[in-house]
């Protein structure tokens, strides 16, 4: 009877383990090899951070209201530093101007660089039903780190979008990655 007590609670385990897989999907990432997660929490702890959203996270939808819905999730979801997220940016741009922008349905060739110098993105259709974004965190005109993460959402308040957040801040301001200089001793000067 144990045995199959367990064997059943395994194998109901198991059956949940793909509704936590949709969740969020985050595509591949890159990290410049000026990325330092120091630098990032230095500059934004306890400060506000810009965030430009480009492009129709939900068609149909007043952007008005996507980005009114979209900046509470982010918070619950921020990353470690006590930063406050927000759609102001200073004028002029703060030295160094770090800043996330989040391209919803970016087209295919889109580079991280040239976003975060100011030109302007590119897009293809959307998907109904699905929330997909391409997170550029940048330094001036460059780009420290991006990747791509989506998840089947109804709506920018939907319960997945804040989800999918978490899963791609932990993933974009990672504490994991160091200076370039200082992995290899050859490079310090």
């Amino acid at each position: 009877m144990r045995l199959t007590t367990r064997i059943g609670a395994v194998l109901a385990g198991l059956a949940a383990l793909p509704a936590l897989a949709v969740a969020a999907t985050i595509g591949g990432v890159y990290y410049a090899p000026q990325y330092d997660y120091r630098d990032f929490f230095a500059a934004t702890d306890g400060r506000n951070f810009p965030v430009i959203l480009a492009g129709d996270a939900f068609p149909g939808v007043d952007p008005g209201v996507v980005a009114r819905d979209l900046l509470p999730a982010m918070q619950a979801a921020k990353p470690r530093p006590a930063l406050t997220f927000t759609y102001d940016r200073p004028i002029p741009p703060a030295s160094p101007d770090y800043r996330l922008v989040l391209v919803f349905d970016p087209a295919n060739d889109l580079n991280a660089d040239p976003v975060c110098a100011g030109e302007p993105a590119r897009f293809k259709p959307g998907t109904p039903g699905r929330f997909y974004v391409y997170a550029i965190y940048c330094r001036n005109d460059r780009a420290m780190s991006f990747t791509t993460a989506w998840t089947q959402a109804t709506g920018p308040a939907d319960p997945r979008i804040e989800q999918l957040f978490r899963q791609l801040f932990m993933v974009i301001f990672t504490d994991q990655q160091r200076r370039y200089a200082e992995l290899d001793p050859r490079f310090i000067p």
